[in-house]
This record gives C-alpha cells, sequence and structure tokens, in this order.
C-alpha cells in the first residue's frame, strides 16, 4: 500500500530514537522508605553512642589476653564439632539410603533422638555422662574414669558435632538423592563399583549442593559453641562471665563477645563464598573470575 503524503508528513514529525531521552520512573516511595530507615539506624546508634556503655571498656578488654584465649578456645570447638558433624552427617545420610533396614532404622533412630531433644539439654548430658557409665573401658585400649575423660571440651564437642550431624543428615539424604539417576546408571554402564560411583559421581555433585549449607552451619555452630560455658567450659563467653563478675561491667564485656562473633561470622561468609565459586565455577556459564573483597559485597546476578 501506498502511503499518503499526509501520513508522511505527520510520520516526518516523529521525534528520532536519538533524540529520545530515557527518563527514570520516580518512586517517591522508595525515598521515604529509605530516609525512614536512615533515622531510624541514626537514632540507635545515638542511644547506643550516649547510653550507660562505658566504650572506653569495650575497647580495653576487645584484646584481653583472657578474651582472646577464649576466643581461641571458640574457634577449636567450632571446627572440631563441624568436622564430627559431617562426618556423622555423611555416614548416616547414607546409611538412610541403604537397602539395609536394620541400617536404615538406626540412622533414622539417630535422627529422631538428636535433632528431637534440645543441644543444652544434650551437653548437659555428655558432661554428666560419668554419672551413667562411671568408667570407660575398652580392653587393650583405654581403662580410665569417665570424669577425666569426657572433659568440658570433649563433651562440648560432642554434644554439638552430634547434634548438627543429625541435621547433616537430612541434608545429605536429600544432596544425594537429587543426583541424576542417569548419571548413576552410566557409571555402572561404564563399569565403576558402586563404592566408585559413590566417590567420583556422587559425592562431588553432593558436596557442591549441600556447600551452602554447610556454611550456614558452620556459622551456626561458632554461635551454639557459646553453650559451652553452661558447662563450665572457659570459652569466650564463659572468659566475659567470669570478667564481669568481678568488675561488674556486664554490658560492655557481652559487646566484646558480639565484636568478635561478628568477626568471625564475617570471616567464614567470605570463605564460603569463595567456595562457592570454586565449587560452582564449572556449573556457571560465562562466570567471570573473581575481582577480590569487593564483589563479595556486590550482589551477586542469578
Amino acid at each position: 500500500m501506498t502511503q499518503t503524503a499526509e501520513q508522511i508528513t505527520d510520520a516526518s514529525r516523529l521525534p528520532s530514537a536519538e533524540g529520545l531521552r530515557r527518563r527514570a520512573l520516580r518512586h517517591p516511595g522508595h525515598w521515604i522508605g529509605g530516609a525512614v530507615i536512615v533515622a531510624l539506624l541514626a537514632l540507635l546508634v545515638r542511644s547506643f553512642a550516649t547510653g550507660n556503655i562505658q566504650w572506653a571498656v569495650v575497647g580495653e578488654f576487645l584484646t584481653a589476653p583472657t578474651i582472646i584465649r577464649g576466643f581461641v578456645w571458640t574457634l577449636l570447638i567450632t571446627a572440631a564439632a563441624l568436622v564430627l558433624g559431617i562426618v556423622l552427617g555423611f555416614v548416616f545420610g547414607m546409611m538412610r539410603l541403604s537397602a539395609n533396614p536394620v541400617m536404615r532404622g538406626t540412622a533414622a533412630l539417630y535422627v529422631w533422638i538428636f535433632r528431637g531433644t534440645p543441644v543444652l539439654l544434650q551437653l548437659l548430658i555428655w558432661f554428666n555422662i560419668a554419672l551413667v557409665f562411671p568408667t570407660l573401658y575398652i580392653p587393650g585400649l583405654i581403662d580410665a574414669k569417665m570424669v577425666a575423660v569426657v572433659t568440658p571440651f570433649v563433651a562440648a564437642v560432642i554434644g554439638l558435632g552430634v547434634n548438627e550431624g543429625s541435621y547433616l543428615t537430612e541434608v545429605v539424604r536429600g544432596g544425594i538423592q537429587s543426583v541424576d539417576r542417569g548419571q548413576v546408571e552410566a557409571a555402572h554402564t561404564l563399569g565403576m563399583t558402586p563404592v566408585q560411583t559413590m566417590r567420583r559421581i556422587i559425592l562431588p555433585q553432593t558436596i557442591r549442593m549441600i556447600l551452602p549449607v554447610l556454611g550456614n552451619s558452620a556459622a551456626g555452630m561458632l554461635k551454639f559453641s557459646s553453650l559451652a560455658a553452661t558447662i563450665s567450659m572457659t570459652e569466650m563467653l564463659n572468659a566475659a562471665q567470669r570478667i564481669y563478675f568481678i568488675n561488674g561491667a556486664v554490658i560492655e564485656l557481652l559487646f566484646v563477645c558480639a565484636i568478635w562473633y561478628l568477626a568471625g561470622t564475617t570471616v567464614l561468609s567470605v570463605i564460603q563464598y569463595y567456595l562457592e565459586r570454586h565449587f560452582g565455577r564449572s556449573t556457571v556459564v560465562g562466570a567471570r573470575p573473581s575481582r577480590g573483597l569487593r564483589s563479595f559485597f556486590k550482589t551477586r546476578e542469578a
């Protein structure tokens, strides 16, 4: 069809694409909400800054030797309990998928008991286990008083690790079941044994999928380690309590602990971020290499 002269004239009056300028939509609600949040944060900071808190005392005890030693014990409890929990999680997670009903039942009983009771209760039971078993006797290996074996540190590691393992059991089970069944069948076709299939095909993919959960478990374990103070373990919170029972600076010592816990969880979050990038780089199409710590604080694209 031929255009009329009038249509051509009208079309020529329209602005060109180059002459158009992008104009962002205005959202006044965003600015109002942001201003309210900033005002509330400013009031909160001002309240803590001008409140009845001796910040000089916080700075003084932030690097006190007793607090540092307590934080070292906190890290040791966290690392040992997390390793124990991961090992138990993988062992019982694979038992949950076993064809043997006894193994499946044992794993289910483990999860039911330790996931169904409070972790503080479990710590107290392990700490007082000598009331049930006064001695630990293994022929040819050990014969000692249970009190000497299950120290507060050992009780904290066992209690936290066994409890964490009951949660990771279900995580590992779900991760293994999420692996495509076709890959397992292909491995069997290539002549791999079940052990080789588990080690080369299933476990690497399972670890990559559950890595975010393991990172959260590490941060949670760092915080749950404070429960060891209830069984006389001289970790950081227990050390702070012993100090403020003497000098009365309760809130100041608690803020000292809060700062160290925040520092620890921040480091664990950074480690988790880089581990996820390392194990997930084969599945991300066109992923760019890390640019340092600044990229950690930027929003990652889906």
